[in-house]
């Protein structure tokens, strides 16, 4: 992983329009960096802000979106800080897929049903400024699609329908991949997926990074995943990055009571069960969160001040923060408050 800054968010607020003067706050205030070559995973509950935030990467927000404070600065290959908000729509045009590209959930609804593979590698080039020939654009398209693990005598005249759930996931990471983008985000890359094709996956993009030197930001509620192919993970709550850190970090001295429920909720594939628990309740509504640490009306060491003040983003090690009052003492082995000596 390269110590160099390729994206740079700062005080990131996002609402969505939930009436003619009513707004909904949905991303608040979130500072994070992407370094080149990392992956970075976002994980979180449904609902918990996870895919605005990675949409807003590439200013993909619906038109109820709206970015109401904040900055998101990308490195372009020529070195500069480009600051992506000011970047009129045909700039920003160019921009996807060269520079970024994203990879949707669901792939039968990201491919268009009417046109073979091969169409759709061409008007994907063409429409992002690319000048190759059929020809360069077929053999890139080919070439990605071995990379993959898919053949493309097979793949590129088929339609979307004649291929599986698995094959049609691949064919929407290489044509990400098509402009040779340094940044790719990927929206829950293994949803609906059986477990065998999850693993699949998984190992392809191991593979391409590790091929292809791109950087890697993806969105998941899986776990599992984000251990395997993540060097930091950003747990997302209630709209705000309440912990972020290396895999390691977070996985075996998680410091966010919200990281540690998670960890826990998650059932083994071996061993006994009992140590398996889940959160109590339910994710807050973005309408109506809660006052204080939105986590607190379903956090089992909450205090007093925890629905008071909202927590600020304390450093708990090298490259890990967390936005607990009391994430130094956290752990996995931490009893509930209500039984603390």
């Amino acid at each position: 992983m390269s110590d160099q800054v390729l994206l740079q968010i700062r005080n990131l607020s996002i609402d969505y329009r939930a009436g003619k003067k009513k707004f909904v706050s949905v991303v608040r205030d979130v500072n994070l960096d992407v370094y080149r070559d990392e992956s970075v995973a976002l994980v979180g509950e449904s609902g918990c802000g996870k895919t605005t935030l990675a949409l807003a990467m590439l200013r993909l927000l619906p038109k109820l979106g709206i970015i109401r404070t904040g900055s998101i600065r990308f490195r372009n290959r020529s070195g500069e800080m480009v600051d992506l908000l000011a970047l009129d729509d045909e700039t920003l045009r160019r921009f996807r897929w060269t520079e970024a590209a994203v990879v949707y959930q669901g792939a039968q609804n990201s491919l268009n049903p009417l046109s073979r593979i091969r169409t759709q590698f061409l008007e994907t080039a063409r429409a992002h400024g690319r000048d190759s020939t059929a020809e360069q654009i077929d053999r890139r398209a080919a070439e990605l699609l071995r990379l993959v693990r898919l053949e493309p005598a097979r793949v590129l005249t088929a339609y979307p329908h004649e291929l599986s759930g698995g094959m049609r996931q691949r064919v929407l990471i290489a044509l990400g991949l098509l402009l040779d983008p340094q940044l790719v985000i990927l929206d829950e890359p293994t949803t609906a997926l059986d477990i065998l094709t999850q693993r699949a996956i998984v190992d392809v993009l191991r593979n391409l990074q590790q091929q292809l030197h791109f950087a890697m930001v993806f969105v998941s509620h899986d776990l599992a995943l984000a251990a395997e192919l993540a060097d930091r993970v950003a747990t997302m709550y209630g709209g705000r990055i309440v912990e972020l850190g290396g895999v390691r970090d977070t996985f075996y001295t998680p410091k966010h009571p919200y990281t540690i429920g998670l960890i826990k909720a998650v059932v083994p594939v071996s061993g006994d069960l009992p140590g398996v628990m889940s959160i109590s309740g339910s994710p807050p509504s973005f309408g109506q969160l809660p006052g204080g640490c939105t986590f607190h009306p379903r956090c089992p060491y909450a205090q007093e001040i925890c629905e008071a003040e909202d927590p600020p983003e304390l450093t708990v090690g090298a490259e890990h923060s967390a936005a607990c009052f009391f994430a130094d003492d956290m752990s996995l082995d931490r009893k509930p408050a209500t039984v603390d000596v």
